[in-house]
């Protein structure tokens, strides 16, 4: 997006950042500053480094223009959206802000995008922070991170998990320049959805971030973490789709889009390494977070249960339909066989009886209901569970809902799917890829539910309740999302009762 995209003749707002003064754009009310970059482009001889503080500059820099975004994988055409962007500066972040001025003291939210670490970018219109901030009363941030390859794979010679060493200096900047922009850096809430919300979790775990911000919010949390074996032998097949080792001496000079196109080629085929790779093979997940004992030392449920995210206010939920979108992007929506169900069921149900525990809990559920379920399970709502259950249990606060509400959009079929929450959320409800969940045209009840969870989210980043009981393993309430919004027990009871004594393990590399 361009300059040119904006319709003002008013001169755009100014505001003075610690590197450098910076000119935005005034849009429907509220000041928004694009591209701002907050380290220096991790290319050449910082090419798979960890990221470093970006330099300044001198005059007025114009900050209308979205960052390009890092290269990313061949999912969604989003790889050649990426190439279709000029520049390598990938590390920006972009604010939307009400009321610029060093002395606003609104509340902050730092969103952190999904797209299971292979894919996402800022600048997607359904991220644009405009309705948040303007409507809220709160200062808007989001940021582009290294993902797939360049953010995720166990590089020799690399730190490991970049792209969450990224998101920690993007929280960093906003601790130094937020309060430019109108923003408390005391008043940080970071939230983010699948991976994004993978990512919050794992933001909670590592000692880097401590202080960083005060409260969090993970939507459908991607639960996948994984062991520094099973992340470098991915990585060792990515680089031998090159015929080079997995080393930064070998990739460092290998152009992005020929790394991307290699790392597409092994989640193309990730079928084959089953028997090594596991459940990360089945779900096609080439990369994810590492738990490598320096950047994350636990998964961020041990860390919750040690004690580690204690002082930080927690939000967390997911759609009841999860896996619902991902069925019917694979064509088997309505025609999930018995041994589909049968073989989910044996690779991600939890320890030796998972199989059976389903079917007795769900006996009326055919094979569709239990591929969904399981699925849905294992990679989102357990996982999000399982942080507040792990919070809870260190005497922390958490707040537990789900999203119920079925998306109207292609006839209904998506349910309450993954990725329904982020339009609601923001507002966008007309706009970029959810909007096919929504429809064209959003009705007044979804306006009237996205109001509602846009000031559930408002009131928890402004004051840490978002509007209803605190979750405790006695009654467990939860906020229902839905037509008429609801308190009630965690409702997806039976599944929680099947996973509640399973430790959500790291991921291994199953075969040597």
């Amino acid at each position: 997006m361009t300059a040119a995209a904006y319709e003002s003749s008013e001169p755009g707002p100014e505001v003075r950042a610690a590197a450098g003064a910076l000119r935005g754009t005034r849009e429907a009310g509220v000041a928004v500053f694009r591209g701002i970059p907050y380290a220096t482009p991790p290319v050449g001889a910082l090419r798979f480094a960890a990221p470093r503080q970006a330099e300044g500059w001198s005059g007025v820099r114009e900050a209308v223009s979205y960052g390009p975004p890092p290269p990313q994988a061949g999912v969604f055409g989003m790889d050649a959206l990426a190439q279709d962007t000029a520049g390598d500066d990938w590390l920006t972040v972009n604010v939307w802000s009400p009321d610029p001025g060093p002395d606003a003291g609104l509340p902050v939210m730092v969103w952190i995008h999904g797209g299971a670490y292979v894919i996402g970018m800022s600048g997607l219109p359904e991220y644009d922070g405009g309705r948040l901030a303007r409507d809220g009363g709160v200062v808007v941030v989001t940021f582009n991170y290294r993902v797939s390859i360049e953010g995720f794979a166990q590089i020799e010679g690399a730190p490991a998990n970049r792209g969450l060493l990224d998101q920690v200096a993007a929280l960093e900047w906003v601790r130094d320049n937020i309060r430019a922009f109108g923003g408390d850096p005391d008043r940080v809430t970071v939230f983010g959805q699948s991976a994004g919300g993978g990512s919050v979790a794992a933001l909670l775990a590592t000692d880097r971030a401590t202080g960083l911000f005060r409260r969090a919010v993970a939507q459908s949390a991607q639960g996948t973490y994984f062991s520094r074996e099973l992340a470098a032998d991915i990585t060792a097949a990515c680089a031998a789709e090159l015929g080079l080792r997995p080393t930064v001496a070998d990739l460092s000079g290998v152009a992005p889009h020929r790394l991307s196109t290699a790392g597409d080629a092994v989640s193309a085929k990730m079928d084959r390494w089953a028997d090594r790779w596991g459940p990360a093979a089945h779900r096609s997940i080439p990369f994810s977070p590492v738990v490598d004992g320096d950047v994350l030392a636990f998964t961020p449920w041990q860390a919750l249960t040690d004690g580690a995210g204690r002082d930080v206010e927690l939000l967390v939920g997911h759609t009841r339909q999860e896996q619902r979108l991902f069925t019917a992007l694979d064509g088997l929506l309505g025609q999930v066989t018995e041994e589909q169900a049968a073989s989910a069921l044996r690779l991600f149900a939890p320890g030796p009886d998972g199989a059976r525990r389903y079917r007795e809990a769900f006996p009326a559920a055919g094979p569709d209901e239990l591929y969904e379920l399981v699925h849905s399970d294992w990679l989102f709502r357990m996982p999000t569970l399982h942080l507040a259950e792990a919070q809870t249990a260190a005497g922390g606060r958490a707040h537990v809902y789900e999203l119920t509400w079925p998306a109207p959009g292609m006839g209904g079929a998506f349910g309450a799917c993954h990725g329904l929450d982020v339009p609601l959320v923001f507002g966008n409800l007309d706009r970029g890829q959810p909007a096919m969940l929504i429809g064209q045209a959003p009705s007044p009840e979804a306006e009237a539910l996205s109001a509602r969870m846009r000031a559930a989210w408002i009131s928890f980043a402004a004051h840490g309740d978002p509007g209803w009981p605190a979750y405790d393993t006695g009654r467990r309430l939860a906020r229902l999302f839905d037509t008429r919004p609801a308190v009630t027990a965690y409702p997806e009871d039976a599944s929680r009762l099947i996973w509640q004594d399973h430790t959500i393990p790291v991921l291994p590399l199953i075969g040597g």
